[in-house]
């Protein structure tokens, strides 16, 4: 957004709640790798540099090439800086921070996406489980499950990639709520992309290559492929204080389980508007706020742009949006004199 918003001459600032760029890839775990090569996966302007290995980017890779766009096009940003509330200021809006401090502005644009919002099912005994918890948000590596038995729950991206490196070191159960869907080894992130914004549209689409949702078989998944470990048993009953309680009535046992479970919208600051959902979400047409003219959303999945949660998307995004949140601001102007 900051680059085609820079081209248009717009004043504006982005104010970040990070301590440094990345965004949520700082957050990530340390093996995580895009699904495409590195020339799909750039911002406008600049070309992503190609990578060693697999050729697919590395988190610290994107961490880098993100820093370095921030710095080659000097983007006015205010961080570390955590908007708590977004609120009508008469013809304005007002982004109040929780340092005290505040923005008075004619747009808003929310790209909060969703990692700061970890979803975990609501299973019955969760909180009598005895053993380790953690979403595949704060999953780092695979060194705290050495040894152990570890249940993985989830079956996206994210389940099947911790899954793949969990299973090297420990004894896994893979739950997920059907059968995987995993794409032909020569499907990448540009195929994905292609057919979710062709789902969006409404288009013909292969049937055989589905949507950003089924596993990329990036060399760790096609690895444990090779190894079986690529299994899985449908969600059981409940959580034990030691284990997992299945339907029909046994018990395994486990050490640790790990959430791969997905993201909520993370729309908290945008509550004092009145316009957000029971699910996180804002009704939109076109990214902008249907209740709130003034507030535009990207970056959150299909409903704010076509595939907007990922690197090729937000830029698509943004490419569409800039020119009708210019032209919104302007038409919102007095007229002069």
């Amino acid at each position: 957004m900051a680059y085609y918003l820079r081209r248009a001459e717009v004043d504006f600032v982005i104010v970040d709640a990070g301590s440094g760029s990345g965004g949520a890839w700082v957050h990530t775990w340390d093996s995580l790798r895009l699904f495409s090569p590195a020339a799909y996966s750039s911002l406008p302007g600049w070309p992503m540099t190609a990578t060693k290995g697999s050729g697919y980017p590395s988190r610290d890779e994107a961490i880098d090439y993100l820093t370095r766009y921030e710095t080659r096009y000097e983007f006015p940003i205010d961080r570390p800086r955590i908007v708590e509330a977004v609120e009508r200021d008469g013809n304005l809006l007002r982004l109040r921070c929780q340092d005290g401090e505040s923005y008075r502005t004619q747009a808003v644009v929310s790209a909060t996406g969703t990692w700061s919002k970890p979803y975990v099912p609501d299973y019955p005994g969760i909180t009598y489980f005895t053993g380790m918890q953690l979403h595949s948000a704060h999953y780092r590596n695979a060194n705290p499950f050495v040894g152990k038995r570890v249940a993985v729950v989830g079956g996206g991206n994210s389940g099947a990639q911790i899954l793949a490196e969990v299973s090297r070191v420990a004894e896994t159960i893979w739950i997920t709520p059907r059968e995987p869907a995993f794409l032909p080894d020569e499907v990448d992130g540009r195929v994905l992309f292609e057919r979710a914004t062709a789902r969006v549209r409404g288009d013909d689409i292969d049937a055989t290559v589905s949507g950003l949702g089924d596993i990329v078989m990036v060399p760790s998944v096609k690895e444990a492929r090779e190894r079986g470990a690529l299994k899985t048993v449908r969600p059981f009953e409940r959580l034990t204080p030691t284990g997992l309680a299945w339907h029909d009535g046994t018990i395994s046992k486990v050490d640790a389980v790990i959430w791969c479970t997905g993201f909520l919208p993370a729309t908290d600051h945008l509550k004092p508007l009145g316009i957000v959902t029971a699910d996180g979400k804002v009704k939109v047409v076109d990214q902008r706020s249907v209740d709130e003219p003034r507030l535009w959303l990207a970056g959150y999945g299909n409903w704010t742009g076509a595939a907007s949660a990922t690197l090729i998307g937000a830029a698509r995004t943004a490419r569409d949006l800039a020119p009708r949140i210019v032209n919104a601001v302007a038409e919102s102007q007095p007229p002069v004199g």
